[in-house]
């Protein structure tokens, strides 16, 4: 698919961030490869941010199939993707929307057997996950193979973000879990997904708005700008107070 494309018409896609971005920044996006973990809410917005703004490689990570409940929020889903795999879907779709992303699928679930194939030789890799265990295993990687861990999560009209590298603490000792520290024994783990039980709610606007956040923070890591939002400081939000966002130190 790319050969159909002159490389002249990568340059006229981003041509609109030129002044935010100089060409050896642009570069910097283009040859990059950022690992994405979840293709939902969350995922699907910065999959496709990632693309438009320029990013050249994508792998994309997630088990799931669409169904009709991930329309109110999920902008890689729609009727007809319905019982399909949402890797897949978001695949087709970032295809169809530029020739010049290339994504690597995989339909699978992250777990300690292949989260380090599945991480290495990322420039960034980006949480769009929907539960702890999953964040563990996936930030605890990063942190050994030494790639920056952008970290994001929703519920109901709030949400947060930050970065997690070696040099931070770790996600775990940010949020205080009971699993910092420690094995993932069975006794840790019981604890650990007692603190999300519920099926939080969640209304549109929220998974996209940190998506996005999440997004132009790979673009900083990437182009080493300065003001990189990192642990133990969390940009957060509540879209319903009159001042909805504030940064917070754990």
């Amino acid at each position: 698919m790319l050969n159909k494309y002159p490389e002249e018409n990568y340059w006229e896609i981003i041509d609109r961030q030129k002044g935010i971005l100089n060409k050896k920044e642009q570069l910097k996006l283009k040859d990059s490869k950022i690992t994405v973990i979840g293709c939902g809410g969350i995922g699907g917005a910065v999959i496709e941010m990632l693309a438009r703004m320029g990013v050249g490689n994508l792998r994309i990570v997630d088990k799931d199939s669409f169904d009709l409940s991930n329309i109110n929020r999920q902008l890689m889903s729609s009727t007809e993707s319905i019982g399909r795999p949402k890797t897949e879907v978001t695949k087709e779709i970032i295809s169809s929307i530029t020739p010049f992303t290339e994504v690597e699928a995989f339909n699978t679930e992250l777990n300690e057997n292949n989260v380090q194939k599945i991480l290495e030789g990322s420039d960034v890799i980006v949480d769009a996950l929907d539960n702890i265990i999953s964040r563990i295993l996936t930030s605890r990687c990063a942190v050994k193979l030494g790639i920056p861990f952008v970290h994001g999560a929703i519920h109901g009209t709030m949400g947060q973000i930050t970065t997690l590298t070696p040099e931070t603490p770790s996600y775990e000792e940010t949020f205080k879990l009971p699993s910092a520290g420690k094995d993932l024994t069975p006794e840790i783990i019981s604890k650990v997904q007692k603190l999300n039980k519920e099926v939080p709610p969640v209304i549109g606007p929220v998974p996209n708005i940190i998506g996005c956040l999440q997004a132009f923070e790979v673009v900083k890591i990437l182009t080493g700008r300065e003001n990189i939002i990192t642990a133990p400081d969390v940009l957060m939000f509540d879209l319903l107070k009159k001042d909805p966002f504030f940064m917070f130190k754990f």
